[in-house]
């Protein structure tokens, strides 16, 4: 999850719609491969014919897509509630010794 902060300090956060959005998308990616890792693996490691192998690789693929969309979604939704790295800066301390080092080294 993507989080901001506006110029009026407002914290705005990816909608529920967006997280649905990105699972299906990323989805769509990562069943394609389940799709050829599997076909592979049956199609070459197994005595199946090749419309057995697309059929048994087009079930996994099925239901990985769906089950793992959910718990995809899940996931951000949780992560959307973790305050934690959101809002990471460098310190003054640190700032103004990085300043110091690049002023040195750009002479």
């Amino acid at each position: 999850m993507k989080t901001e902060k506006t110029a009026k300090n407002q914290i705005v956060k990816d909608s529920p719609s967006r997280s649905i959005a990105k699972a299906i998308s990323w989805r769509f990616i990562a069943t394609s491969t389940t799709f050829i890792i599997s076909f592979i693996v049956f199609n070459r490691y197994t005595e199946r014919t090749l419309s057995e192998s697309i059929e048994n690789a087009s079930i996994i693929a099925f239901v990985e897509f769906f089950t793992k969309i959910i718990f995809y979604y899940l996931h951000e939704r949780m992560w959307t509630n973790i305050l934690w790295g959101k809002y990471w800066q460098n310190s003054m301390l640190g700032r103004h010794l990085w300043k110091k080092r690049y002023r040195r080294l750009h002479k």
